[in-house]
């Protein structure tokens, strides 16, 4: 039973040893909200470090579900209403970045601009 014990110990002990600073990490990111309403992107343009790795996070607001998208970055989240997520993305070259809301391309869509 103490063999059991310490062996169930020192297990937690390796996950949290490799667990903590991955969490730590994604916290430090640079963190930037966008909410979508019902074809509505709140802010439409988001201005984000170059060269730095952040994230995203996404708020349906609206009373239908919606679909955060961006093929040139190459991530999509689809979010029920009042669901929210996150996305993080890699370190950007400087240049703007489109994503849209895919249930609501023609008016859902924004911009993120990596300066």
């Amino acid at each position: 039973m103490m063999f059991r014990r310490s062996i169930a110990a020192l297990s937690f002990a390796a996950v949290c040893s490799t667990l903590l600073p991955a969490m730590a990490q994604a916290e430090d990111l640079p963190t930037f909200r966008v909410e979508l309403a019902d074809g509505k992107v709140t802010p439409a343009r988001i201005e984000v470090p170059a060269g730095k790795r952040f994230k995203v996070t996404i708020f349906n607001k609206g009373n239908s579900a919606v679909e955060f998208e961006s093929v040139q970055l190459r991530k999509e989240k689809v979010l029920a209403p009042g669901a929210d997520s996150f996305v993080v993305v890699a370190a950007l070259e400087p240049g703007e970045y489109k994503f849209f809301d895919d249930f609501h391309q023609s008016t859902g869509q924004g911009v993120i601009v990596a300066k």
